[in-house]
């Protein structure tokens, strides 16, 4: 009990950012990620694909009764936005 008093004295409350002071931070920071997945997203090769899947998810979600799940076509549309993402991420870094 000793112990936890004295790491609540030492406790510097001049160093906290108030929530305000976290939001501006946060606001600056874009991950350059999200955006080259959006481009990806709108190239013709991950349009396909996400047509294929979104066709899957109407169909299962359409029926009550069905073992059928999107699995393939989820990967198959990561797989080809990732590959898009790969080429194009790493000259947005610095």
């Amino acid at each position: 009990m000793g112990f936890e008093n004295k790491m609540i004295a030492y406790d510097d409350p001049d160093e906290e950012e108030t929530p305000e002071e976290e939001e501006e931070e946060e606001e600056d920071l874009v991950d350059p990620l999200d955006k080259v997945r959006e481009t990806c997203e709108q190239t013709d090769h991950c349009v396909h694909y996400k047509q294929r899947l979104e066709s899957c998810e109407a169909r299962v979600s359409s029926r009550s009764n069905t073992t059928e799940e999107c699995t393939e076509e989820l990967f198959d549309f990561l797989h080809a936005r990732d590959h898009c993402v790969a080429h194009k991420l790493f000259h947005n870094v610095k």
